[in-house]
């Protein structure tokens, strides 16, 4: 029996409510040897707080030694076994700005980026390149012609956009043409099976001609893809848990990913105050709320430590709103860790906390990587992150005699 089995079977259906905050790659590491982690060095009084009322430990998004993407690593906060549930980028961007992705769809994840006049990369986001900049530059690229292929260019946000491809005999199982560092030139898209082959042809031809159509361009002068993907299906969260389950998230892809598992995007929130105002507004039409805050990702990922303190301690700022609802359960955690250290998503495992008013104290005092390592939840896989947030709200009943 699978988890979502058993989650089924012992499924208790109540009034209580959880809420997960996660703050996109919110696990870090110190600077030098003598310093703390971004989370340890931030000013965080409302999280320390809850700390005393809660349990804390380390979450392993996939499995020990793995540096996950942001999707897999949602999917196990989630409780749905990334090794299990495997979705492309592709996939979770286009259903993330509102694109119904087709039996014949290939979505295609696009980052702009930067190349020098010898075609090697020197930016891999173009700068991060404003949104109402790159918008016109995606819709350029729709002016790409494949035969036997109809192709839609979609703009996201900064830097990225969604490409779809739709014609038969498509494949979602394409390598990345994101070689993930600088000073090299962007790869080529290769088949890793037959069935997508002509995947990846089509997908070298729509670089070369969108190559052509941002040549003119000082940074967004060409762009990598990623996350390949056909759309998935899941189990959704109210099959599996038993929840209403909504999502407040400002980024597309994460929208994407909530839609996929069932959950309903609310309101339509820019900052993390207005994602607040979205909460209490849906706050007696929902048993679970997910609520996404990305800039501890993006600070981390430009080696940013300063700006990542700054965005910890601008989450932090934002917890006595969602306290002030009083939820039966609140879980404070990240998908993954991004040290500005290394600038990339890493392996090192997440701080978790979970406070309610059933919660086992342990000897915590305040919410960092330190204190989290010697937590009562241990070290453990984020994919049971979601059997404890449901424990904790009265709604697993007893299995077995």
């Amino acid at each position: 029996m699978d988890m979502h089995q058993l989650t089924r079977e012992l499924n208790v259906r109540n009034e209580n409510k959880v809420v997960m905050l996660v703050a996109d790659g919110l696990g870090g590491l110190p600077m030098d040897s003598q310093g703390q982690t971004e989370l340890e060095t931030a000013k965080t009084p409302h999280l320390d707080a809850l700390v005393s009322r809660g349990t804390c430990g380390l979450s392993i998004p996939v499995k020990p030694g793995i540096s996950p993407g942001s999707g897999p690593g949602h999917l196990g906060l989630f409780g749905y076994d990334p090794l299990q549930y495997l979705i492309g980028r592709g996939a979770l961007e286009a259903t993330g700005i509102g694109f119904h992705l087709g039996p014949n769809d290939v979505a295609i994840r696009c980052n702009f980026c930067t190349l020098d006049g010898e075609g090697k990369i020197t930016d891999r986001r173009a700068g991060r390149i404003a949104t109402e900049q790159s918008a016109p530059l995606a819709v350029r690229l729709r002016e790409v012609s494949l035969p036997g292929i109809e192709v839609f260019v979609e703009p996201v946000k900064e830097h990225r956009f969604v490409v779809v491809l739709r014609g038969d005999g498509l494949g979602g199982d394409v390598a990345d043409t994101d070689p993930q560092t600088t000073g090299v030139p962007l790869l080529d898209p290769i088949p890793q099976n037959d069935a997508s082959r002509r995947t990846a042809e089509v997908a070298a031809e729509f670089a070369r001609q969108g190559a052509a159509l941002l040549k003119d361009q000082s940074a967004a002068n060409a762009f990598s893809m990623r996350g390949f993907s056909e759309s998935p299906s899941l189990p959704s969260f109210d099959e599996v848990y038993g929840l209403r389950a909504a999502a407040i998230a400002v980024y597309p892809m994460y929208k994407g990913l909530a839609k996929l598992v069932g959950m309903d995007v609310v309101g339509d929130a820019k900052t993390l105050n207005q994602q607040m105002e979205i909460l209490k507004t849906h706050w007696d039409k929902y048993d679970f709320f997910f609520i996404h805050f990305k800039y501890t990702d993006s600070t981390g990922e430009d080696g940013d430590f300063p700006g990542k303190v700054k965005r910890i301690e601008e989450f932090d700022s934002a917890l006595p709103q969602v306290m002030a609802l009083d939820p039966t359960v609140i879980i404070v955690t990240g998908d993954h860790s991004t040290p500005s250290l290394l600038k990339a998503h890493s392996w090192h495992p997440v701080p978790t906390l979970i406070a309610s008013a059933e919660c086992r104290p342990d000897r915590c005092t305040s919410f960092g990587e330190a204190d989290c390592i010697s937590g009562g939840l241990g070290h453990f896989e984020a994919k049971y992150l979601m059997p404890l947030a449901l424990a904790h709200a009265g709604r697993m009943g007893k299995y077995g005699a």
